[in-house]
């Protein structure tokens, strides 16, 4: 298992940040990354360091 045991949502959160760069940081356009990474956070109980930033990234997207 490896770290993907430790911190299984971090291949989201990668593909969030690669989106993000893209996209001139705004979450708005990474909408469906986003809301994979909340469901890989509801998946584990947010037992990963990557769940942390997950609620803020929501508030922004549905502003």
């Amino acid at each position: 298992m490896g770290r993907e045991g430790k911190e299984p949502c971090k291949k989201v959160a990668c593909d969030i940040q690669a989106c993000l760069s893209k996209n001139n940081f705004l979450p708005q356009r990474c909408r469906k990354v986003i809301e994979l990474l909340e469901l890989c956070c509801e998946r584990c109980n947010y037992n990963s360091t990557h769940c942390a930033s997950v609620a803020d990234l929501l508030k922004q997207i549905r502003k």
